[in-house]
């Protein structure tokens, strides 16, 4: 095993191994920890426990970012009777070129090649490590982050963007789908079954408004020439309190995942009498809006690896979200393939760490002031 593949291998079953589903202190300790001892750069902590360290001078600014929170854990991916500061500690394996384990795939692995890519990198400019808290609970992190002032000019997001154009190969999305939840409260008047005509059936309505979002057009517009298209779906449906009363409330979950400037107009639901619809959680699409950025990644995505990758979308929300909303130009380029994150399965390829690890470092050296 090489140097680097061993290192990074090494990186991130240390990381990995770390509980951070319900606290990521003990894991945002070793990436600082890690940052300050490798590196030359600046490295701080915030208040929210974001982990963020530059290096590098110029007029613009290329972030690597990351999140060090995880899902819960499958019982199957935690030690017996191993403890990590008073948790206990996840298992990691490696077998079949494979890392195995919660935040392996989402996204351990990926933070781990960022880390060390931004040590390694001669920059062209000024270079940004950050690693959020609170991404799977809605990019608690990245929100406070922007909050506080953090602003960087460019951000590659190292969220899954591996085996989308092709097998075997890291590729570049240029563009995500961001998630609106939300509830459509159909309300109506109680009566005795045996009556109906003396009530008002909520269930009835809340018909009526699935019907009209059954037939509204899913959201969908155009990237740098990639189609992205969205979805709307109704999801749960819950109302009525006895068999022989009729309901006076009904409540319909609908799921939409958007696209950059697009929203399905969810709201002419509430043309149905006694509907309301409220909005639950947005989160915000990405579409990269610099060219020459998604060229230099994907030159470098091409560099990296003997396959060929290709610009693509990704149907899942991820903090590019909030830092596209805020000015930053984004994208989105990771280890993980579909179908790899928040399983009992959960895994990454070593390979496809060494082809990140590569990729970062090589448009930290390009990017952003273009110098080969």
């Amino acid at each position: 095993m090489s140097g680097n593949r061993a290192e990074v291998t090494e990186l991130t079953r240390r990381l990995v191994s770390i509980p951070s589903h319900e606290d990521e202190t003990a894991a945002g300790d070793e990436i600082e920890a890690w940052l300050r001892a490798e590196t030359d750069a600046t490295v701080r902590r915030d208040d929210h426990g974001n982990v963020f360290a530059q290096r590098g001078e110029g007029a613009a600014s290329l972030a690597l970012v990351g999140h060090h929170d995880v899902v819960s854990p499958d019982g199957s991916q935690v030690e017996s009777g191993a403890e990590s500061d008073g948790e206990a500690a996840y298992v990691v394996e490696e077998r079949d070129g494979r890392l195995y384990g919660r935040g392996t795939a989402d996204m351990k692995g990926s933070l781990v090649a960022a880390m060390c890519a931004f040590r390694d990198a001669d920059p062209a400019g000024e270079l940004v490590f950050a690693s959020f808290v609170g991404e799977e609970a809605g990019g608690v992190g990245a929100r406070a982050a922007i909050d506080d002032g953090f602003a960087p000019d460019y951000a590659v997001v190292g969220e899954g963007s591996t085996n989308y154009a092709g097998a075997d190969q890291t590729d570049v999305a240029v563009a995500h789908h961001g998630r609106r939840g939300s509830t459509l409260t159909a309300r109506g008047t109680a009566a005795h079954a045996s009556e109906p005509e003396a009530g008002k059936n909520a269930v009835y309505r809340a018909c009526d408004a699935v019907d009209v979002v059954r037939d509204l057009d899913a959201p969908s517009t155009g990237v740098l020439g990639e189609h992205v298209c969205g979805s709307v779906v109704v999801t749960e449906i819950e109302g009525g309190s006895a068999w022989n009363v009729i309901p006076e409330t009904c409540s319909v979950t609908v799921d939409e995942r958007t696209v950059p400037g697009e929203r399905t107009p969810l709201e002419r639901a509430e043309q149905i009498d006694g509907v309301e619809w409220t909005v639950d959680q947005d989160l915000p699409p990405m579409a990269c809006d610099d060219e020459a950025f998604a060229d230099a990644a994907l030159a470098a995505a091409d560099a990296a690896q003997s396959a060929t990758p290709e610009h693509v979308t990704k149907p899942h929300a991820t903090d590019a979200g909030w830092l596209a909303a805020a000015g930053t130009a984004c994208l989105v380029a990771g280890a993980a393939a579909p179908g790899e994150a928040h399983t009992a399965t959960e895994s990454v390829s070593i390979d496809a760490l060494q082809r990140c690890r590569r990729l970062y470092r090589d448009l930290a050296e390009r990017w952003p002031e273009g110098r080969n």
